[in-house]
């Protein structure tokens, strides 16, 4: 599962982050102890279940936390996220710790959704992962298109899912 810090859905979660970093380091270490220590087992792993049939989105515990880095953030009292990112030091474990205690402590849990999971499903238009498939990506628009037009449905939905697939098709001079 792929953290998204960048979804609508993570918008609490983000400024949860930043008020954390603006009371100062001291806070988020208290938060932080008071988090299941790292000897503790999981229920997780007494359920009767496979693995494919429970599904936990998990946030481990950041294995260092760069408590210098949290002094100069809170010391700079970043306005938004975005200010938070952008000071030297803050990385992947502070965003995944910060998320952690957002999630755990605050009840506030970023979106686990991969933003890009389709986007090179037909190739990428720098010829990376491979050459865009044109015919195969105007067959499956052609394909919902058909499929949208035939649906039982509503016609305000069906012009509104209509406009949201036509959003989706790039034009052809990119290609």
């Amino acid at each position: 599962n792929t953290l998204d810090m960048t979804s609508k859905e993570s918008r609490e979660a983000r400024k949860i982050s930043v008020d954390l970093v603006k009371e100062g380091p001291k806070r988020i270490k208290n938060d932080f102890l008071s988090l299941r220590p790292i000897y503790q087992r999981s229920l997780k792993e007494f359920l009767p279940f496979k693995k494919k049939e429970f599904v936990v989105h998990v946030l481990k515990m950041p294995k260092n936390i760069n408590w210098k880095v949290l002094e100069e953030a809170y010391e700079f009292q970043p306005k938004n996220y975005e200010e938070l990112l952008g000071i030297k030091g803050i990385g992947p474990s502070t965003v995944r710790g910060l998320a952690l205690v957002s999630e755990i402590i605050y009840g506030s849990p970023p979106s686990w959704k991969d933003p890009v999971k389709y986007s090179y499903a037909y190739g990428g238009k720098d010829g990376v992962p491979k050459p865009i498939e044109r015919k195969a990506m105007d067959e499956s628009i052609r394909f919902l298109d058909e499929i949208l037009k035939q649906a039982e449905i509503e016609k305000k939905e069906k012009l509104e899912a209509l406009k949201r697939l036509k959003a989706l098709v790039p034009s052809k001079e990119i290609y």
